[in-house]
């Protein structure tokens, strides 16, 4: 890739984390943000920021919306690829803690990849986040009006557009405020996640084997196998399930102490969000009272046979409530990406000011807005094919950041402060091998849609952004991370 960005020399002058710190680097080597250029302000902590974590993954809506489409396709594999895509995770992460540290910019992906790879990989990068971060809220959105139907009747695109209109509202506050809306909702869904899997359990139809021996009702509910190239196709879709662990490298920026937090952060989020994901979808499996009715993906059917509608109706409260919560956490997530790149000048001088600017709460509101108004637009639109585009997505966002974490450690990068990932660089290189693998097993539709977007974003980067790379796509990073170093004996 061409033109890198490069961050300035490392001050000399700077502390030496003990030598008892794991994981940490001596020396800061990030250079401060521009003259005059916006920053967000630091207000939550690694409490309020995992609550905001937790809730973009939003383990509730993803195992009552995302995991039965998995069901239907892998029946009793389902958390079999559930966890290889958990474990897969673990390197993603290990990714996101280095970089996020190292580039602590609301630009998440793209800042990071801008920052080590070159512009042009950033870009794109950031092409494929805004693809996901622009899809899936209403998709997840859509799914209240099922889960709303023991109360009230409502058209799913009706349904989707109000949740959608809901965050966009919340998502104009203060974030510290919504870090507590959203933890109180959190509790909820977990709450829900933990019925679910009490239930299961308690009625199980088969034994542990099944969950490795994959079965799958098919036409007339004939039993038949799932193949290992089944699983590595769910793989994509197994990715995006605990995707949501990345939104601490978004709130990176905001995040007091972002050195520590960032890693802490998007870690203890993808361990606790897999375990409340992954120990539902074994005890439905077990628990389905027939191979039929777990590939119909209906949980709300099957929470009602195990106990009755009163706790079914329950359940299905908390979960449109996780919905609700999830989009509030996108909204923000996503308002986050698009005022981070008018900061750094991707667009037309008017479009960036207008993306730029911040409303009495700190907020980006124009950003927001421009987030999720469109969302509530999309949830009118026919969206069966974007599960897949989204599965492809993830693992190209992926890939790029894993071609970045090679880059890490070179030039000023080498010696500045930042967590630093253990079996470096086995777990990036490893990481990169299985994700273009899963590329290849992926729908050729899918691949077609997204390599058609990347395309144009590559027009715009040649035709517009790169004869202005003076002035456009300057990523910025806060003023005060080179003052950040990582605690002695801290991670």
């Amino acid at each position: 890739m061409t033109d890198t960005l490069s961050q300035p020399p490392a001050d000399d002058t700077a502390a030496t984390a003990a030598p008892d710190a794991p994981g940490v680097d001596a020396r800061p080597g990030d250079g401060p943000a521009p003259d005059g250029a916006r920053t967000l302000k630091r207000s939550i902590g690694v409490v309020g920021g995992t609550l905001l974590t937790l809730s973009c993954v939003t383990p509730a809506s993803t195992l009552f919306v995302v995991v039965p489409d998995l069901f239907a396709d892998l029946g009793t594999a389902t958390a079999l690829t559930i966890a290889i895509g958990s474990v897969l995770c673990i390197a993603v992460a290990f990714c996101y803690s280095e970089l996020g540290t190292l580039i602590p910019s609301a630009g998440g992906e793209y800042a990071m990849v801008s920052t080590l790879t070159g512009r042009l990989a950033g870009w794109l990068v950031f092409v494929l986040s805004l693809l996901v971060v622009m899809i899936v809220p209403p998709v997840i959105a859509m799914g209240t009006a099922d889960y709303l139907a023991p109360v009230v009747h409502v058209p799913a695109p009706v349904a989707g557009a109000a949740v959608m209109l809901l965050a966009t509202l919340a998502g104009l506050l203060d974030l510290r405020a919504n870090a507590w809306i959203t933890g109180v909702f959190l509790v909820l869904e977990v709450i829900a996640a933990g019925v679910v899997a009490v239930l299961g359990f308690a009625h199980t139809e088969r034994g542990g084997s099944a969950l490795l021996h994959g079965a799958v009702a098919g036409p007339g509910g004939v039993p038949g196998p799932v193949t290992g190239l089944l699983v590595v196709s769910g793989l994509a879709i197994a990715l995006f399930v605990t995707q949501g662990f990345s939104t601490a490298v978004y709130l990176s920026e905001e995040l007091e102490d972002p050195r520590r937090s960032v890693a802490r952060t998007v870690l203890a989020t993808l361990a606790i969000s897999a375990a409340v994901i992954l120990v539902p979808v074994i005890a439905i499996t077990l628990g389905a009272p027939s191979l039929q009715a777990l590939t119909s993906g209906d949980i709300s059917t099957m929470v009602i046979a195990w106990s009755n509608s009163a706790v079914g109706t329950f359940v299905s409260l908390c979960v449109a409530l996780a919905i609700i919560n999830a989009g509030i956490v996108m909204v923000i997530q996503n308002s986050r990406v698009l005022f981070a790149s008018a900061r750094d000048k991707a667009w037309p001088q008017p479009v960036n000011n207008a993306l730029s600017k911040l409303g009495r709460f700190g907020s980006p509101w124009v950003a927001t807005l421009v987030v999720g108004i469109p969302g509530a637009a999309l949830c009118f639109v026919n969206l069966d094919t974007l599960y897949g585009v989204t599965g492809v997505s993830v693992s190209g966002m992926y890939l790029l950041v894993a071609i970045a974490a090679l880059a890490s450690r070179r030039g000023a990068h080498k010696k500045a402060a930042a967590w630093r990932m253990p079996l470096w660089p086995a777990v990036p290189l490893l990481l990169i091998v299985v994700l273009v693998y899963i590329l290849t097993q992926q729908e050729t539709q899918y691949l077609l849609w997204t390599g058609g977007i990347m395309a144009v974003a590559t027009l715009y980067w040649a035709c517009y952004l790169r004869p202005r790379q003076e002035t456009h796509w300057l990523v910025t990073l806060p003023e005060d991370t080179h003052a950040e170093e990582p605690a002695a004996g801290k991670n």
